[in-house]
């Protein structure tokens, strides 16, 4: 059986690396991740692409190690088939931007290139993803870099990759996993909305539906970071895309009629709170590798320290081994991983029809679905009972909503195991 092709769109950020690491720690037969396309998110994103290279730069160091210490390398889909890395969106399409740069350190990782210098690469090797120069062609790093066997430049914006790698793969054979604001998504569905279709499905870590938001009352933070670009991506799962796009913006309409409509799952607030890792378990596994000298024990370390004191200043009853960090956007990816896993489960209700508020004062990022347990009837336009054709059966959007996991109580010991052990 091919292995399942995945595009990584993220913001690293802390849960952000352990998603990717997690993605690379699969066996080649299994994974191949196509492409890494990065966004502002939590960090601006020239941070987010120097943590990227500094995690090539430092798992290139943990397969050293393990070769001279007799132990199987791991992180064998990465060893097989390096990524392509590319630098996407800067800022929104419309809203003021927000960064997480208070929960995530302003690095993206606690603040770990000035605590570690050291396991921090001296270049960055920014003159690869500059889209100045005057040839766009994708070169492998140089060979004298010590991280060139582990990924491959791209100086074409992110959704333009996005785009290149779904033309150049038979349709319905990739899966975008989507762990940051959905910039990069709404720019490549803009630019050719039939090739984006070409992708298997969207996975989405993002929202709250029956849950409070993590930045606002309402708004989880990747959907509130660019809601106009989830808007736009999740209009795309409609039989009318154009009844749930939101108001005018930069970005034109889509067609009036497309060839199909787009597969998007989304992982809320709702079932990634249920994922986690506690500081015990993450002590128990870390301390004898951080005594034999793992480089990727200690860089992880150094920024999951920071994570569990952030934890416990937010959460006061979090202290200790008990802090729990929530790896949202790790089980997307596993999912992307493990999909076929009859474990995993959307809401009894879905498809729904979820849609992003855009324009509300205090609501901005808000998923709105309707509670109203009305009939759905064949309607084209709205009427005096049905404003933005909530009851339309040929109108709004159909989501489907992840609500259960094979491994809702056991991820932690999960993730831990397949990144050190």
């Amino acid at each position: 059986m091919a292995p399942k092709k995945i595009i990584i769109d993220t913001d690293p950020g802390i849960d952000d690396i352990l998603a990717l690491l997690l993605a690379f720690s699969a066996e080649p037969e299994d994974v191949e991740v196509l492409l890494i396309s990065l966004t502002f998110g939590n960090i601006e994103v020239k941070s987010c692409l120097r943590n990227v290279v500094s995690m090539f730069h430092i798992l290139e160091r943990e397969m050293k190690w393990r070769r001279e210490q007799g132990r199987p390398e791991g992180f064998g889909t990465l060893r097989a088939s390096p990524p392509i890395v590319a630098v996407g969106a800067e800022d929104p399409l419309e809203d003021q931007k927000m960064l997480a740069d208070y929960f995530h350190g302003t690095d993206g990782l606690g603040g770990i290139h000035a605590s570690h210098p050291h396991l921090t690469p001296k270049e960055a090797w920014e003159h690869l993803f500059d889209p100045s120069s005057d040839s766009r062609e994708i070169k492998p790093v140089p060979e004298g870099d010590p991280a060139h066997r582990s990924f491959i430049p791209s100086r074409r914006p992110a959704h333009e990759e996005i785009l290149r790698v779904l033309r150049e793969n038979d349709p319905d054979t990739v899966t975008l996993v989507a762990v940051g604001p959905l910039t990069n998504l709404a720019l490549a569905s803009a630019a050719d909305p039939e090739t984006f279709l070409r992708v298997k499905e969207v996975v989405v870590m993002g929202g709250a539906i029956n849950k409070p938001g993590n930045v606002t009352p309402a708004a989880e933070f990747n959907t509130y970071a660019d809601a106009v670009a989830a808007a736009r991506v999740y209009a795309l799962t409609s039989p009318s895309p154009r009844s749930t796009l939101p108001p005018a913006t930069s970005l034109p309409e889509y067609p009036p009629s497309l060839s199909k409509q787009l597969t998007l799952r989304t992982f809320p607030l709702d079932i990634t709170l249920r994922h986690g890792v506690t500081q015990g378990q993450f002590r128990q596994i870390i301390t004898p590798l951080l005594e034999s000298g793992s480089p990727l024990a200690e860089w992880v370390s150094a920024f999951m320290a920071h994570t569990f004191r952030t934890l416990e200043r937010l959460h006061p009853g979090h202290v200790g081994d008990a802090a729990d960090l929530s790896l949202h956007d790790p089980v997307c990816v596993w999912y992307a991983m493990t999909a076929e896993d009859d474990g995993w489960k959307p809401s009894a209700t879905s498809p729904e029809d979820i849609r992003i508020e855009t324009t509300g004062q205090w609501t901005r990022g808000l998923c709105v679905v309707d509670r109203r347990n009305r009939h759905r009837i064949e309607a084209d336009e709205e009427s005096a009972s049905d404003h933005g054709l909530w009851l339309s059966l040929r109108a709004g959007n159909r989501v489907w909503r992840m609500d259960g996991s094979p491994v809702e109580d056991t991820f932690g010991e999960v993730l831990l195991q397949r990144l050190f052990t």
